[in-house]
């Protein structure tokens, strides 16, 4: 297991540990107020939350809300296997399919989901465009949609297909994504979206 905080030396361990063993030395351990949590490979990355996440997060919960109901299960922060070695994700926004039921855990699982967003912070960065993306095409989610504040871009993802994604689509800040056929014709307006400072 290596755990990742920015600015700090990563630390090491046995990984002969399963998920949950894993996850269970971590509700042990002191992790920072405000920080997110994931099992990316079998590492442990911690990222700081910031107020400019959690505005597109909140922007982009809304417009969900607002298009498929309050009542749909939209989870935010919540642990959900993936395929891989050791992949306990917590994506910012996972959109469940309507009628799917948490397992005797109260976890879903990929096969629940129809949407992953994951808004980019800039240390855990690569996971989003990496690891994750590969995961989340091997799990068949119908939809990834990855939010770039530094760059005030977005990159969606649709139609999962052999371990990658058949389609992306990029767009700017300001401009409209069209989920098409992917999401209920979904179409999520990026207006208004705040951009994180490079610093």
């Amino acid at each position: 297991m290596t755990v990742e905080l920015a600015d700090r030396m990563p630390m090491t361990e046995p990984s002969e540990l399963t998920l949950d063993e894993l996850f269970e030395r971590l509700d042990r351990m002191p992790v920072p107020e405000g920080y997110k949590v994931e099992i990316v490979e079998g590492s442990v990355h911690m990222s700081p939350q910031r107020r400019t996440h959690w505005k597109v997060i909140r922007t982009i919960l809304r417009q969900l809300e607002g298009h498929f109901g309050e009542e749909t299960e939209i989870d935010s922060d919540v642990r959900i296997d993936f395929p891989g070695h050791l992949n306990g994700f917590a994506p910012d926004l996972a959109k469940i399919a309507d009628g799917a039921r948490p397992d005797s855990r109260d976890r879903f699982a990929p096969p629940d989901v129809e949407l992953i967003v994951e808004v980019i912070s800039r240390p855990t960065a690569p996971n989003d465009y990496g690891p994750k993306l590969r995961a989340y095409a091997e799990a068949g989610i119908p939809a990834y949609l990855i939010v770039d504040p530094y760059v005030g871009r977005c990159l969606l993802h649709v139609h999962p297909k052999d371990g990658g994604f058949a389609s992306t689509l990029s767009t700017d800040f300001g401009e409209p994504i069209d989920f098409g056929d992917s999401l209920d014709a979904f179409v999520l307006s990026t207006d208004g979206f705040p951009r994180e400072s490079a610093e």
